[in-house]
């Protein structure tokens, strides 16, 4: 079970910070992300983390401006949003999933993309001057 929060409306340029807490597990053997979906768009996975990858997906419009982090005490994941665009407006949401095998970060994202199935309900991103 995910919680987000910490989305809201803020001018081009601008920061958030999403949170997405979960309950019921503990996350350090998850592989864990953040996915979007925009109006009229299918969901898109926008950063992912692995247990077993030392590398972080992050999709080529966000690298450099979205950092994925996570506090195991807290077992909570973070999105930190900087220099946001008016393209970044979705509904943002985290998933979680484990995987065995040798996926790479960026296939487990893409396979948690179209496999997970408890999406919480998001946090709104607007993205508007």
């Amino acid at each position: 079970h995910f919680v987000e929060s910490g989305g809201g409306l803020v001018q081009p340029g601008g920061s958030l910070r999403l949170s997405c807490a979960a309950s019921g597990f503990t996350l350090n053997y998850y592989t864990i992300g953040w996915f979007r979906q925009a109006p009229g768009k299918e969901r898109e996975g926008v950063s992912c983390m692995s247990p077993a990858d030392p590398s972080i997906y992050y999709a080529d419009s966000v690298k450099g401006r979205f950092t994925i982090s996570k506090d195991n005490a807290k077992n909570t994941v973070y999105l930190q949003m900087d220099n946001l665009k008016p393209e970044d407006t979705a509904v943002y949401y985290c998933a979680a999933a484990v995987f065995g095998g040798s996926l790479s970060v960026q296939r487990q994202c893409a396979v948690m993309r179209v496999d997970f199935n408890s999406w919480g309900h998001g946090t709104q991103v607007n993205v508007s001057s």
